[in-house]
């Protein structure tokens, strides 16, 4: 590695066009859905640069700035490097405080080091597959009785399918209002459904409605559910079940294994049923960087050290798994 001289960080206010890439992720619809307002540019003094999309926000009350990347796991434009030791960074040309970065699932990380997040679930149609058998035995109920699953790509789909998955969405949100499921704008949803890396994947009723619907995206050489639901009057035969084989012979065609996520907490219900689903796991990784240790440490202090990133953006009350 170099010396710590030779390496810096900038960052570019291109609203993340630096760090756009063919990967959902970095897509420029991604980074424009989720408001990315420049990409940081660690440079190795050799003509290579990690390219990071990144969303800087204002630190209230003070004239300090911090950032953190767009949801999802963007991690970085690569370009060569991987494993970069933060410590080596030159920070000060960001004028930042502190930095947070979802990092891609599996590797290869952006940063060294990093905070293991959570073991996450795969389906590789390379290995040989099995659903466990109270899934297989409800994927097969439903097709009996009639449920249909189907798959387009999203700039494909027609403006009915993009209403009932918008639905399903919203229903599954309001079931759960406390829940970590973003709530998205009409102009999100319009953004994604210009992207050439995302399909729907649509379960419909016997009576034809949608029961539920599943925004897969490609990104980093894995298919990611992204986000879904189910809605409400179908709930009891759990129809997205059904959405799970037309993943796996996508993901085939796609060369990409099914990135399904983990649980809430490890070995929650959540964590079990899609434990039920995979045949490999993976892995998720942030980084949590303080590139201005003075300011840091003058915000943080008064505040409760709660396993939260960073520290003096802590609400008063909030639990040690949360994250900025």
């Amino acid at each position: 590695m170099k010396s710590a001289t030779q390496w810096r960080a900038v960052l570019v206010p291109d609203q993340g066009q630096r760090a756009c890439s063919a990967d959902y992720f970095r897509s420029e619809q991604h980074l424009r859905a989720e408001g990315v307002t420049h990409s940081l540019i660690v440079e190795d003094g050799e003509g290579r640069a990690l390219r990071v999309p990144l969303i800087v926000r204002p630190i209230e009350g003070t004239a300090y700035r911090d950032a953190m990347s767009p949801r999802g796991f963007p991690g970085a434009e690569l370009n060569g490097l991987r494993e970069v030791p933060p410590h080596i960074i030159d920070w000060r040309g960001t004028e930042l405080v502190s930095l947070f970065v979802r990092d891609r699932i599996g590797g290869p990380r952006c940063f060294a080091g990093g905070t293991l997040r959570s073991e996450v679930c795969l389906i590789d149609p390379r290995q040989r597959l099995t659903f466990r058998e109270d899934h297989g035995a409800d994927i097969h109920r439903n097709l009996r009785l009639g449920y249909a699953s189907t798959c387009v790509p999203v700039r494909e789909s027609s403006p009915a399918q993009r209403e009932g998955f918008k639905q399903v969405y919203r229903q599954t949100l309001a079931r759960d209002p406390a829940g970590d499921r973003p709530v998205f704008t009409e102009a999100w949803f319009e953004e994604v459904f210009t992207c050439d890396f995302a399909w729907l994947v649509t379960t419909r009723a016997p009576d034809g409605a949608v029961a539920s619907s599943t925004l897969a995206v490609l990104s980093d050489g894995l298919l990611h559910p992204f986000i879904g639901g189910t809605a409400d009057a179908y709930l009891a035969h759990a129809p997205a079940k059904n959405e799970f084989p037309v993943l796996v012979e996508l993901s085939a065609k796609l060369e990409a294994p099914v990135h399904l996520g983990g649980g809430e907490r490890p070995g929650d219900a959540l964590e079990h049923s899609k434990r039920g689903f995979a045949n490999a796991t993976s892995h998720f990784y942030t980084h949590e960087l303080i590139c201005d240790p003075e300011a840091y440490v003058r915000l943080c202090q008064g505040s409760a050290d709660a396993g939260f990133f960073p520290a003096y953006r802590a609400p008063r009350a909030c639990c040690p798994s949360s994250l900025s």
